[in-house]
């Protein structure tokens, strides 16, 4: 068995990565932040924006603060989308409205995903970290408010969209709008995927500091009404239609279970 080798300890590890490192295949050293890549990406700027490894007050509390970092540039670029899809909506434009939508279903689901990363923070390291995080709130988070107000724009623009149409919701979902039906199923998408956003972060709480009524926020706020915010739809007038088509909805027309379906008269 080789000796282990003195120089590749973990703090020689760390102090070789906070150094320019050279690629073999390039030939090049990166991380001066003067090549092409790093300096479109202005990776020099963005790697910068973490506290020090030195400075850290626990080890896992720089994936603590990328995996919220990278949530706030997830969320700019959802919100970017979503307000796209306004001037399509206005413009008639039904397959870019589809084709923003599915690209904005994807990133909630990578919003989504990557909350399961912090998952591995155990409660008790969490109550460390959290001593330095002031009275944060996921309320003062700048993508979730601007997420919720460029959907508020989309909502009024399907409304517009409807209107020059002279549709109404339950219409389109009667089948006389199958391309109108399309975009309400996307931003139907879109919402559940931004609510199970939600979810998910709510499991995160309750899993690192609980949930119910004596249990608070840095912002002091109960962590209980949690289960509110998070089944708040982005457009509630797609979620009410489900509704009003149930209530519509009659026994008479079906087969009793068992029944002959061949024998059955086609509508």
């Amino acid at each position: 068995m080789s000796k282990p080798d003195p120089e590749k300890t973990v703090g020689n590890v760390h102090e070789a990565l906070s150094r320019p490192l050279f690629n073999p295949v390039l030939k090049v050293t990166v991380g001066e932040g003067k090549l092409d890549y790093e300096i479109y990406l202005r990776t020099a700027d963005l790697l910068r924006l973490q506290t020090p490894r030195s400075e850290l007050v626990d080890a896992d509390e720089l994936m603590f603060q990328v995996v919220h970092q990278a949530q706030e540039l997830w969320l700019k670029l959802l919100a970017h989308e979503v307000a796209e899809v306004v001037d399509d909506l206005d413009g008639d434009r039904l397959w870019e409205v589809t084709a923003r939508l599915d690209r904005a279903v994807r990133i909630t689901h990578c919003l989504s995903h990557e909350l399961r990363v912090l998952e591995t923070l155990t409660p008790d390291t969490y109550q460390v970290i959290r001593r330095h995080l002031g009275n944060g709130s996921g309320q003062e988070s700048p993508g979730y408010n601007a997420v919720r107000v460029a959907a508020s724009y989309v909502a009024e623009a399907l409304d517009r969209l409807l209107a020059r149409h002279e549709v109404a919701l339950a219409d389109v979902y009667a089948g006389l709008r199958p391309e109108l039906k399309r975009v309400c199923e996307l931003l139907v998408d879109l919402d559940e995927g931004y609510q199970t956003w939600l979810f998910t972060h709510y499991l995160l709480v309750r899993r690192t500091i609980g949930v119910g009524r004596d249990v608070a926020a840095l912002d002091g706020v109960p962590t209980q009404i949690l289960v509110g915010r998070m089944t708040q739809p982005l457009f509630r007038a797609l979620w009410a239609v489900r509704n009003q088509l149930t209530a519509e909805w009659r026994r008479e027309g079906g087969l009793p279970p068992g029944a002959d379906r061949e024998a059955r008269v086609p509508a």
